[in-house]
């Protein structure tokens, strides 16, 4: 017990227990695109030592702004876009591909990462809240790297398959779209990126849902599209095109190798 605790007649007051329950809970465990850790000081550890001390300031001042955007439970978080930007030096990646943007916090952390030549084409329904992000990629001095296209995912990628020069092309992929169609981007991204590769799939442990009774009290756009990710997930396991590994990084991304 500790000594911060309330005790009345030698019992835990029911009210300091069930705040003691939910600190060790963390506020994480009901946001899980944000981290999946259980510790909220551990998150914090980890983004105060050694994410914000690093983040660009453009990066910085983009993710400022999402957090007040309606939608913001979409952004990727500030230790997953590190990550995508050390993965993506790692492999000395030129030619990316993002599917799914939003405000484009993943969008601007690879393009920083790419040389100054390398590019990026960027694919997501909404075009308005690309644009707002826009101001802080042309900050960073990255927007020239940037081609962005607005429309449904599967018919892009269709486009992209009909020139040739596309397939085995791109060195690196990003997908954070909608969940229910990443099976179908699979099918086709996989013939976009190169031999050797990366593919990288967002949000695979979705709210840690993958790992809970169905009948687990989470929203309801977790419960939708769990069925989907849970069969992305068995898909990929047996998959022999590529070679895979679950990191448990922000809402969990699973990285694919394509070997054939």
């Amino acid at each position: 017990m500790s000594a911060a605790t309330e005790v009345t007649n030698g019992q835990q007051d029911p009210k300091s227990r069930q705040e003691e329950e939910v600190g060790k809970k963390g506020r994480h465990s009901t946001v899980g695109h944000k981290s999946l850790l259980q510790s909220d000081a551990l998150f914090q550890y980890i983004l105060e030592t050694s994410v914000y001390p690093r983040e660009p300031a453009p990066l910085q001042e983009l993710r400022e702004m999402t957090a007040n955007h309606p939608w913001n439970l979409m952004t990727t978080s500030a230790d997953e876009g590190q990550f995508l930007m050390l993965l993506v030096k790692l492999i000395n990646a030129k030619n990316t591909l993002e599917l799914g943007v939003y405000t484009g916090y993943s969008l601007l952390s690879t393009a920083l990462a790419l040389p100054e030549d390398g590019k990026i084409i960027a694919m997501d329904i909404h075009r308005q809240n690309y644009e707002l992000g826009v101001p802080f990629m042309k900050k960073a001095g990255v927007h020239h790297k940037i081609d962005f296209r607005e429309g449904q995912g599967l018919t892009l990628l269709e486009e992209l398959m009909q020139d040739e020069k596309n397939l085995g092309f791109f060195d690196f992929a990003f997908v954070d779209a909608d969940k229910d169609n990443y099976l179908n981007y699979h099918e086709r991204i996989i013939k976009l990126v190169k031999v050797g590769g990366l593919i990288g799939y967002d949000n695979t442990l979705w709210n840690g849902s993958v790992a809970t009774p169905d009948d687990t009290p989470y929203p309801k756009y977790v419960k939708f599209y769990k069925p989907f990710v849970l069969e992305l997930n068995k898909a990929l396991a047996i998959d022999p095109r590529i070679e895979i590994s679950m990191v448990p990084v922000g809402d969990g991304i699973t990285l694919c190798r394509r070997i054939q």
